[in-house]
């Protein structure tokens, strides 16, 4: 009945309607907004894994790479709501990279959790711009031993996993294609069924007139995930109604939206490959205002990019689009009164053919265990021109479940989830290429999930209220007051040290007016010591140091509305995985506990040095307790001394620099910058400057074994605490089994390789190699990335370990 009604509906088509589109300028100041997207290296782990991610920082607006906030906060939700695990990834140019260790010293527990994304740029836009990925965690020797059980108790098909509810309830929702029906107007009514757990059902229905003795209006049929569309024309004061029929033979009675009597509906089809929108409405309408105006916007991300106004005079007026000014993605498409205000909107996804081709190959179909394997990137234009681009990979063992890939992909997102609100299921459906229905049932997707609802409504403009600032490096900010008073002290000179394992940093300033001072954009990684010192203008110190937060608290973690349950092939998966581990030896103790090395901490007492002459020696006078710490000491003897010290200790100021090569030493003992910097001038009594070769070292010998016992002091003007800094991204560990001994667990790992930076060369080629495992077993290669024109790419291949 519906390919009849759109047969009927284009012959009205036979005249189309010329007049001049113009393209909208911006009444409204649209932010540079950022899409983050996140390629992790699988979908599925275990307890003892290893999540590796590629980060994907894009403008909303054209999908390129944006150079825009240089920090990302990942983090790693629970099953119970909470944050267990947050990296600050560095994110350069719009690309960054990162890992997680799923330990279970981190409180890592089986279950559905959750990868979540964002900058602190992105908050100013709410939830709707903050990148979620659900993944599952196993301990797959829990769940093994579970599974050898109910196998040998004949109850294998009992899901060990999680709890799936059985469905008693189901959510049958209907949308009228513009916002509502309208009285004697010809509309397609979209809808969408789900059980209780949110997972679609197939459904059958048929729509009723309850004013006319249950008379038979239309049939329906849900086409694709328990979504579908029938055809209606709802008449003057009628009442209409659906009897559903349930996968469980339950029959349900739905009454339908009410129908208005008055108004304007957009409609959308595409018919012979052209773009054809309608504006429809019905004469009682006409006969109220026989000459409205009406105003047609097109907009994408927010931004209008066509405008048209039109005066109608008829019940329905159908005109083309135009292709070529159509961005790739999700449209929305609105209709306004003469006073402003919508009537109907509608959501329309339009698809760009590029001059791209990009190809993934391996250079065998299948290899024996332990070969080394070889991965071809090729990413050029239809001609074999070069394509820039940036892309991750990723090769995972599928561990005997052959199903279908149609999880979120870098496409799938950009393209299309990240513009609607809501969950959708099995989102890689509608970009997969060799599925001929894939538009049809997105349009279906966007009748109903995108049903006058869109993230983009609600943007903020730019100005001076949004709350949240793009964060080009870290921030440490406070102030300095009077010691037990309010009164700022101002022109204070302050100092920063920054103290990293290899790397350091300091850094001076002055307190303003409001005895306020600023680090701004600083870049550090890991575990940093942070010491912070405050003087006066005649060198004293004075006052007290009071340290603003140095970064916000993450955003809150809501609830799942709907529960989450795994997928069926998760059994398959686990079963095959343990069989895989207890056929190589590898045990829970090997997987799943995590060693941590603490040292001893050194006595301060001296200790023998190995050298007999230092080649400088700095004796601490009366003057030495005026210098701000250590390193002014020797910044200030280096003066006085000879030329050659210059490479036994030289630094610049608000730079960081390395370790001399010799090392550091507190009364003998090797330590650490970190250490060095912690020793105040009143502590020092000799400094001792040794040349061992080409590897100076600086030997520093204090007063502290003096007074052992002895309480300290509280000190206001300086601050010592462990901050973080930029997450160190780990590098994935790719066995060679021709130069040692595979552990166990590296030779049956699940991803077989990772690679976050892959790209193509001048030629617009890249290749790869690594050595597969010794596990017989089909393995995916996926590839995601964006080109430098900012187009999302997604390719996939598979091959064979076999002997």
């Amino acid at each position: 009945m519906l390919e009849a009604f759109n047969r009927i509906k284009i012959c009205s088509l036979l005249i189309v309607l010329s007049f001049g589109f113009s393209q909208a300028q911006n009444q409204k100041a649209i932010p540079d907004v950022e899409k983050i997207y996140l390629h992790t290296d699988n979908s599925r782990y275990f307890i003892g894994d290893n999540l590796y991610y590629k980060a994907y920082d894009v403008r909303a607006s054209n999908n390129l790479l944006f150079d825009n906030s240089n920090i990302l906060y990942v983090e790693l939700i629970s099953p119970d709501s909470k944050i267990i695990a947050r990296n600050k990834t560095n994110i350069e140019m719009g690309l960054g990279h990162g890992d997680f260790q799923l330990t279970d010293s981190l409180g890592v527990k089986p279950g559905v959790y959750q990868l979540r994304a964002y900058t602190n740029w992105n908050r100013n836009f709410g939830e709707d711009f903050v990148f979620k990925k659900d993944i599952e965690i196993i301990n797959v020797f829990e769940s093994g031993s579970k599974i050898d059980k109910a196998q040998n108790s004949a109850t294998a098909a009992e899901n060990i996993i999680a709890e799936i509810k059985n469905p008693t309830s189901y959510r049958i929702d209907f949308f009228p294609e513009g916002g509502s029906l309208l009285e004697n107007v010809a509309s397609v009514v979209g809808f969408k069924a789900i059980d209780n757990n949110g997972k679609p059902i197939d459904i059958k229905g048929e729509i009723y007139d309850s004013d006319a003795d249950d008379e038979l209006v239309t049939s329906f049929s849900s086409q694709h995930d328990g979504m579908g569309k029938f055809q209606m024309i709802p008449m003057e004061g009628k009442n209409y109604y659906a009897k559903i029929k349930t996968p469980d033979g339950k029959l349900l009675h739905q009454e339908l939206p009410k129908s208005a009597k008055k108004g304007y509906l957009l409609s959308f089809r595409i018919f012979k490959g052209k773009n054809i929108l309608s504006i429809c409405t019905n004469n009682a309408t006409l006969a109220q205002n026989p000459d409205g105006v009406l105003t047609l916007v097109c907009k994408a991300k927010g931004i209008s990019y066509l405008e048209t106004k039109q005066t109608l005079r008829v019940t329905e007026l159908s005109f083309e689009l135009p292709k070529e000014i159509f961005p790739e993605g999700i449209s929305q498409i609105t209709i306004l009164d003469s006073d402003n205000k919508p009537q109907s909107e509608r959501l329309v996804y339009f698809e760009k053919e590029h001059d791209l081709g990009v190809q993934l190959t391996t250079d065998k179909a299948s290899y024996q265990p332990n070969e080394k394997a070889t991965i071809n990137l090729s990413s050029k234009s239809k001609e074999g021109i070069a394509k820039s681009g940036s892309f991750s990979l990723s090769v995972t063992d599928t561990n005997g479940v052959d199903e279908k890939d149609l999880d979120t992909t870098i496409s799938s997102y950009f393209l299309m989830e990240s513009d609607i609100r809501g969950k959708v299921h099995n989102p890689g459906y509608y970009f997969d290429t060799a599925n001929s229905k894939r538009l049809e049932h997105l349009e279906n997707l966007l009748l109903t999930q995108g049903w006058r609802d869109f993230v983009w409504k609600t943007i903020p403009e730019v100005d001076d209220k949004l709350g949240y600032k793009v964060e080009k490096g870290i921030t440490i900010t406070g102030r300095v007051k009077q010691l037990f008073g309010r009164k700022p002290l101002i022109n204070t000179n302050m100092t920063l040290a920054l103290m990293g394992n290899k790397k350091h940093g300091i850094f001076n300033a002055t307190t303003d007016s409001m005895g306020r001072f600023k680090y701004e954009n600083l870049l550090f990684s890991g575990k940093t010591k942070m010491y912070l010192n405050t003087r006066d203008e005649k060198g004293k110190f004075k006052g007290e140091i009071v340290l603003d937060s140095i970064e916000q608290p993450p955003m809150a973690v809501f609830n799942q509305k709907e529960s989450i349950s795994l997928p069926e092939s998760t059994n398959k998966f686990v079963e095959n995985v343990y069989k895989k581990f207890t056929f190589f030896g590898v045990k829970p103790e090997n997987v799943l506990k995590e060693v941590v090395i603490v040292a001893e901490k050194k006595n301060p007492a001296i200790t023998r040095v190995p050298y007999i002459n230092p080649s400088y020696t700095y004796k601490a006078d009366k003057n030495t307790a005026s210098y701000y710490n250590v390193f002014d000491v020797i910044q200030d003897f280096r003066h006085f001394a000879k030329s050659g010290m210059e490479r036994i200790y030289t630094f610049t100021e608000g730079e960081f620099f390395d370790d001399p090569a010799g090392g550091y030493f507190i009364d003998g003992n090797e330590t650490t910058f970190a250490e060095v910097y912690a020793i105040s001038p009143y502590e020092i009594e000799q400094i001792d400057f040794v040349e061992v070769g080409i590897e100076p070292g600086i030997y520093i010998f204090t007063n502290r074994y003096k007074n052992l016992g002895k309480p300290k002091k509280a000190n206001f003007q300086s601050i010592k605490k462990e901050i973080d800094g930029f997450y160190t991204a780990r590098v994935f560990y790719s066995p060679n089994p021709e130069q040692a001994e595979l552990d166990k667990k590296a030779a049956t790992r699940n991803t077989l390789y990772w690679n976050p930076d892959m790209y193509p060369d001048k030629t617009g080629n890249a290749s790869v190699n690594y050595y597969n495992t010794k596990v017989e077993t089909k393995v995916k290669v996926a590839l995601e990335g964006i080109t430098a024109t900012g187009i999302p790419v997604v390719r996939k291949t598979y091959y064979t370990i076999k002997n």
